[in-house]
């Protein structure tokens, strides 16, 4: 998918409000804190990966109810987002 430089500058901008959310993140600061008070200085690297889809192309085919199987981990990694889920 080819993109317009006002849609790249979209994208990268979500990049880098993920990125600023989570390095002030008080969690991610005390888990942190945590590893050091063990002895160990954490070098992170985070990936983040964003697909976008073209919402027109689908919204006539899109199915009522999606059923989600989420992990004990993926719910607890949710909740650490603030991701609501019903």
């Amino acid at each position: 998918m080819e993109l317009e430089k006002n849609e790249q500058e979209a994208v990268r901008r979500l990049g880098a409000t993920i990125n600023s959310a989570i390095e002030k993140s008080v969690e991610v600061a005390r888990a942190i804190e945590n590893l050091r008070e063990f002895g160990y200085e954490p070098q992170l690297t985070l990936r983040l990966e964003i697909g976008l889809q073209d919402i027109s192309e689908n919204v006539e085919n899109a199915p009522e109810e999606i059923e989600l199987q989420l992990t004990d981990e993926d719910v607890q990694a949710l909740r650490r987002m603030k991701i609501r889920f019903d």
